[in-house]
């Protein structure tokens, strides 16, 4: 079992990201002036990276990736580097990233333009993706900020659920073309025009800044020894207040649910990491903590910030084969493991679903998921995996009925794990 990490006293700290500082005067009225000053010169860029690195600040995309270390490397690389800001948030079971830009897209920008001081950068591309007017908005504001010692861009990238991957920004930016590109080279070494390129997810530029205004200290007061700060998530699925919330990483499941009201009916599951993330049984995990550091028996971690709570009235097997199919959907198709792979597990989990399952298919889809995982060009097939992986543990008992040729009466509830609408969703990369 994963070692739990140690939790401090404070497990709900106040708002410290979500305070609706939308426009530049209520940001610099709520957060202060941006703290380039404190950290001029060569000499402040590297207190600015060491100050980050005692923070110790992780990335908020989901991976959990040292940001301090991030910045190193790419203040080391030798050359003019370019900050990417990711804000694209293609997990359709999170807004948070949404929700950051519109409540406090300025904490945002502090961040990027405090990152691209850190590493030398002098442009920096916010990626969004298109639609539902925010692009335009952040361009406004963007305009706005006239003293800021970097040029801005903003990219509208298309809606798909790989096109948020490091390398999947950099090529659009650099071609067009938003599929992710094999590795390496790494983008801290060669990412947009050639150039050694920083790519952080919104929410962890927006604590950069903080931690630049306040101190790595100020930052490690609330959360873990290994996963300090506070972090932001998206709670959905059968609870009272679905929506986004701010909490201290090492808060255990069950108050997190507590925090969105509670649920709404009784549970049998809740879907923790979003769509590469993994099914926790319910009752019974409640004290289960999270964050970026594996947890528990099945090494739970946080990911993309997004749960999901399944009522006992819904079927894990069919939720599950509904996101199979739209990852392998949403596929790049550039490897065998998701040109192959991901549709035939997406068909054998709708087989298991929807009560056409027998123990030739379920043996079949076994070896299926041990031959795709870890075959991958990125990380899309490896996290679909994960998911199915997850079911078929966490349902167990819905398994056995769905394999004697019958449907578990969840299988008929409304579909509970939210999808993007076909209309909603673009064909095209560019």
């Amino acid at each position: 079992m994963a070692e739990r990490p140690q939790q401090r006293r404070d497990t709900r700290p106040a708002p410290r990201l979500l305070r609706a500082a939308g426009t530049l005067e209520e940001h610099r009225a709520t957060y202060g002036d941006l703290p380039l000053r404190a950290f001029a010169g060569e000499a402040g860029q590297r207190r600015l990276i060491d100050t980050v690195r005692r923070a110790g600040l992780r990335g908020r995309g989901g991976g959990g990736y040292p940001t301090g270390k991030k910045l190193a490397a790419v203040a080391e690389a030798g050359r003019t580097p370019v900050v990417v800001a990711n804000g694209c948030e293609s997990e359709p079971a999170s807004s948070k990233d949404r929700a950051l830009l519109s409540y406090a897209p300025h904490l945002v920008l502090d961040g990027a333009v405090l990152a691209a001081h850190a590493v030398g950068a002098d442009r920096v591309v916010l990626c969004v993706e298109r639609g539902a007017g925010l692009a335009d908005r952040l361009e406004q504001e963007i305009a706005r900020r006239r003293t800021d010692p970097v040029r801005w861009e903003v990219a509208r990238l298309p809606r798909r659920y790989v096109a948020s991957e490091s390398s999947a920004l950099i090529k659009y930016i650099n071609t067009g073309d938003a599929r992710p590109t094999f590795a390496p080279p790494r983008t801290a070494e060669r990412g947009v025009a050639g150039r050694p390129t920083l790519v952080d997810n919104v929410e962890t530029l927006a604590h950069l800044a903080l931690i630049a205004l306040r101190g790595a200290e100020w930052f490690r007061a609330v959360g873990t020894d290994t996963d300090p700060g506070s972090t932001l998530i998206t709670i959905g699925g059968a609870v009272h207040r679905p929506g986004v919330y701010e909490i201290a990483p090492g808060t255990r499941l069950g108050a997190v649910l507590d925090l969105a009201g509670g649920p709404t009916e009784p549970l049998s599951a809740a879907l923790v990491g979003g769509y590469f993330g993994t099914w926790v049984t319910l009752p019974g995990n409640e004290p289960l903590p999270l964050s970026h550091d594996p947890a528990g028996t099945l090494g739970v971690t946080i990911g993309a910030g997004a749960i999901v709570a399944l009522p006992a009235g819904s079927c894990g097997l069919v939720e599950t084969a509904r996101v199979a199919r739209y990852l392998a959907e949403e596929s790049a198709g550039q490897c065998g493991p998701c040109v192959f792979g991901l549709p035939a597990i997406a068909d054998d989990m709708e087989a298991v679903g929807y009560g056409r399952c027998s123990p030739a298919v379920r043996q079949r889809l076994t070896r299926r998921l041990a031959v795709v995982n870890g075959r991958g060009a990125c990380s899309h097939p490896d996290g679909a995996t994960r998911l199915v992986n997850s079911a078929l543990s966490a349902f167990a008992e819905d398994l056995q009925t769905h394999l004697g040729g019958a449907t578990c009466r969840g299988a008929a509830a409304d579909p509970l794990l939210p999808l993007p609408a076909a209309r909603d969703r673009d064909g095209s990369w560019r």
